[in-house]
């Protein structure tokens, strides 16, 4: 078998060589391609292979239609929005991705951000302390709960929404995290809020200025989720109207240019998503893509799925 690895972005050196032992160790053949500029060496590359590790690499309709022999593509991560499932699931091959991997690093860059930011970017001015501080965790997956446990060193009192956990809440109490039941009532509640929710249909857009309006005068949003979770405009009017608003993303707005001449450093941005790029984060997600696909391979293990195997009959 041949095991792809696609990283635009990739993998460090050392997470390069222990996927690649998996792998071969296993019997399987390693084939790279690594900070390619053009689809079509993509395109090239995925032809004869019979899986694929990626990271951030667009796996679209087109990429999954030119591999024909393709059975399984991982996604060293936890969000797989760059890859078509519904295509992949047409064409018989299993998505996998790699959750809790790069929790921590994610989770740590939350408080990276957070202290630049109540601490007015290190400027010499009076800032405020974490301590005391009520933070509000939108979405309780594994980067929340490590989110929760930092918090809790820090003296910060923590409130947490999903569905889930509004169905659940006893959950919540293990990290020292009370579960509200909607999100109004998480942004009421809250001095901060740290996304942590997917990108899809239900959460486009829906941080809205609703739930923003419901933060202090002085909040503070820290976003390395996705971008598209943000409804942009609502955002850029709040800052207009609260001049102590802040907000800190991994993904950079849209209007990066005019947040940063208006905001100052009230708007703090990553220069590429980066919250999971850690030495550690690398390695791990790398290794646990390179495992997943030999166990796949062994003896059918698909517990990391995250596509249907057969599309829905959407028929009348």
């Amino acid at each position: 078998m041949k095991f792809l690895i696609a990283t635009e972005k990739p993998f460090a050196p050392a997470a390069v060589k222990q996927i690649s032992e998996i792998i071969e160790n296993a019997g399987h053949k390693t084939v790279l391609l690594e900070k390619y500029t053009d689809k079509k060496d993509l395109l090239n590359a995925v032809q004869n292979v019979d899986a694929m590790i990626v990271r951030s690499d667009i796996v679209d309709k087109e990429v999954l239609d030119a591999a024909k022999n393709l059975k399984i593509v991982v996604r060293a991560g936890a969000g797989y929005d760059n890859i078509d499932t519904a295509t992949a699931t047409a064409n018989g091959v299993c998505v996998m991705n790699t959750p809790g991997q790069n929790s921590n690093a994610v989770a740590e860059m939350v408080f990276g951000m957070l202290l630049y930011l109540t601490r007015s970017g290190f400027d010499g001015t009076i800032g405020s302390e974490l301590k005391g501080k009520k933070l509000g965790l939108h979405a309780f997956g594994n980067i929340g709960k490590l989110t929760a446990k930092i918090a809790n060193g820090f003296g910060m009192e923590v409130f947490a929404f999903s569905p889930s956990l509004a169905r659940n809440p006893e959950r919540g109490k293990e990290f020292n995290v009370t579960a509200v039941q909607t999100p109004e009532e998480l942004y009421e509640k809250s001095d901060i809020i740290s996304l942590h929710m997917p990108k899809n249909e239900h959460t486009k857009e829906s941080v809205n200025y609703h739930l923003l309006s419901k933060l202090p005068q002085n909040g503070i949003v820290i976003n390395t989720a996705r971008k598209e979770v943000m409804n942009e405009a609502d955002l850029l009017r709040i800052m207009q109207e609260r001049p102590k608003f802040r907000y800190g993303t991994d993904i950079r707005l849209s209007a990066h240019d005019e947040a940063t001449e208006k905001f100052g450093n009230r708007y703090l941005a990553s220069i590429k998503k980066c919250g999971a790029q850690t030495a550690e984060a690398n390695i791990n997600a790398g290794l646990a893509a390179a495992t997943q696909i030999v166990k796949f391979f062994a003896d059918g293990d698909e517990t990391f799925r995250v596509n249907p195997k057969v599309l829905e009959d959407i028929s009348i």
